[in-house]
């Protein structure tokens, strides 16, 4: 059976017509990835998959990221949720997913992309929106690509986190130093041949630029990427299924209560391909 989808805007997002079990058996793993990478975000309403379904589709369409196994059964299972009693490691960076960002600039290779499915959701807020680096990035001037292809950034976690938490105790900064600073190209030239915007809140500064030249070319492209059109927002239901192609989207949740209890349980696939010049 041909895989169904609708184009939910012009240049990003589709809805899959899919239930739990095509998902979990894994035969529309290719036609399902072939159209996130053209789509950036694909959404099935209704499936209410569990955490042993939603982790056999994502293995179905790459390499599974397992990260620190704690217990059995949650085997690459991210427990997303500010609660951190729930998740003591990483509820403390949750506050950045506030800002637009890219997963993984610290690594070397950033995660292809991830399946997020809701447990708990807020009464309000809470919705998560997506935008399309590769239509930004088309939808630029030819003497803008030509520019920004010969362009660098540099990517730190403490440019990721300040914005969120401005009255950081000198502890927590000091966790965020120990993660890895990473140069990337400004424009990220894919095997396929595309290219789109390697942005991200991480983004400290452009090398080779002025302090003040630096920040206001970042700002400006953040805010060309986010215009609408290349924007697409979800409002979550209990049954959802969302995957994102990390690697050609940037994406951002907007403000709910901490104290709601909001989960979501999030499997990643590990990268293909670097961040690699044009």
């Amino acid at each position: 059976m041909p895989l169904e989808a609708v184009n939910l805007k012009p240049s990003i997002g589709s809805e899959l017509k899919v239930t739990a079990g095509m998902l979990a058996e894994g035969g529309l793993a290719r036609e399902i990835r072939d159209l996130l990478v053209q789509r950036g975000v694909l959404i099935a309403r209704d499936v209410h998959l569990n955490d042993d379904q939603q982790r056999a589709f994502t293995r179905s369409l790459g390499d599974l990221r397992l990260g620190t196994v704690r217990k059995e059964g949650e085997e690459g299972l991210m427990k997303v949720t500010m609660d951190k009693k729930v998740n003591p490691e990483y509820a403390e960076f949750f506050p950045g997913t506030f800002f637009w960002h890219m997963d993984g600039t610290y690594d070397a290779v950033p995660p292809f992309a991830t399946v997020l499915t809701p447990r708990v959701l807020s009464a309000e807020g809470g919705q998560t929106e997506f935008a399309n680096t590769y239509a930004a990035y088309d939808a630029l001037a030819e003497d803008e690509k030509a520019y920004f292809e010969t362009l660098q950034v540099v990517h730190t976690m403490q440019a990721a986190m300040f914005p969120a938490v401005p009255d950081v105790p000198v502890s927590q900064m000091q966790k965020w130093f120990t993660y890895p600073e990473r140069v990337h190209p400004l424009v990220w030239r894919h095997k396929s041949g595309r290219k789109s915007l390697a942005l991200s809140t991480s983004a400290s500064h452009v090398v080779g630029l002025h302090p003040a030249d630096s920040r206001g070319l970042l700002d400006r492209l953040i805010a060309h990427t986010t215009q609408p059109q290349f924007v697409y927002r979800h409002d979550w239901r209990m049954g959802d299924v969302l995957i994102w192609d990390n690697t050609g989207t940037i994406h951002r949740v907007r403000p709910y209560d901490a104290g709601s209890g909001r989960e979501l349980h999030r499997f990643t696939l590990n990268g293909e391909e670097p961040i690699s010049a044009a």
